[in-house]
């Protein structure tokens, strides 16, 4: 385990000084490109109802707000909840 990490550092390094970033930077960039590899594999299973949001925000450790947001910047048709109070008109 330690000789695969230390291969990983001395390439992280390599290729922080080739591309002019900071080591943070490219960590920054490979969690970013992984993250929305997940979201991607994760709303698939969406779009074929076998994956429900509780689960899906569970795995990603996003909120429901943040997920329904991906949902509409990838115009994802989902059910919108209307969270109106609505008020019953009583005649007694």
């Amino acid at each position: 385990m330690k000789t695969n990490l230390s291969d990983v550092k001395a390439i992280l390094e390599s290729y922080a000084s080739n591309s002019n970033l900071s080591e943070t930077e490219v960590v920054d960039k490979l969690k970013n490109y992984y993250f929305n590899k997940e979201v991607t594999k994760n709303l698939n299973l969406y779009k074929k109802g076998k994956k429900k949001v509780r689960d899906i925000t569970k795995d990603l450790k996003i909120s429901h707000r943040k997920f329904y947001a991906i949902l509409e910047s990838k115009n994802i048709a989902h059910k919108k909840y209307n969270k109106e109070n609505k008020q019953v008109d009583q005649d007694s």
